[in-house]
């Protein structure tokens, strides 16, 4: 039976890296998947699945207004990164997917922003995924990493914003419970 996978984690923890290893797992099966990204995170170019390791994979894009019941012709598996982007409409339609088309879905993405607010994708995700992971990250303090904090240019924790600011390690640090309300 097919499920709807979430995947979750703070920041750093290889999400992206172990997507691109369930892909190539299907591939060397002969098995056909499809890769999605946010097209609003562009950092190493548009359409690209980039594992900070280094591994990148061209994929297709999703926006707000990306219908996924067009992507299910012909297809063993679908997998999507920075899943937090998604609309609750797109987590549904992806529900649908590997529970009415049989095709699983695994989705990889953050849970929280840098206030610890979750991202509407997420909070469907964790609403509706028939399967939950978290994928396990380390604090500086050694304890496990389960935010992520915002800072700005000079190294200073930013605490108000907008949602959505695109950004890698010089923007975000993963943290733990007690660091993300000390730091």
């Amino acid at each position: 039976m097919a499920k709807l996978y979430f995947r979750y984690s703070a920041m750093n923890a290889g999400k992206s890296t172990a997507m691109l290893q369930v892909a190539h797992n299907y591939e060397e099966q002969g098995q056909k998947v499809r890769l999605f990204t946010a097209a609003i995170d562009h950092r190493y170019g548009a359409g690209k699945v980039t594992s900070r390791l280094g591994p990148q994979r061209d994929a297709e894009v999703f926006d707000a207004h990306y219908d996924f019941l067009q992507a299910s012709e012909r297809v063993n598996c679908i997998l999507l990164d920075e899943a937090q982007f998604l609309s609750a409409a797109q987590v549904k339609q992806l529900h649908q997917l590997a529970q009415v088309h049989g095709i699983p879905v695994i989705c990889y993405g953050l849970r929280s922003d840098f206030l610890g607010e979750p991202f509407p994708g997420s909070a469907y995700l964790l609403a509706l995924a028939d399967d939950i992971e978290e994928l396990k990250n380390i604090c500086a303090c050694g304890k496990k990493a389960t935010m992520n904090i915002r800072m700005d240019s000079q190294g200073k924790r930013v605490t108000a914003g907008e949602q959505v600011d695109i950004g890698g390690n010089e923007r975000y640090q993963h943290v733990c419970g007690r660091c993300f309300y000390t730091a």
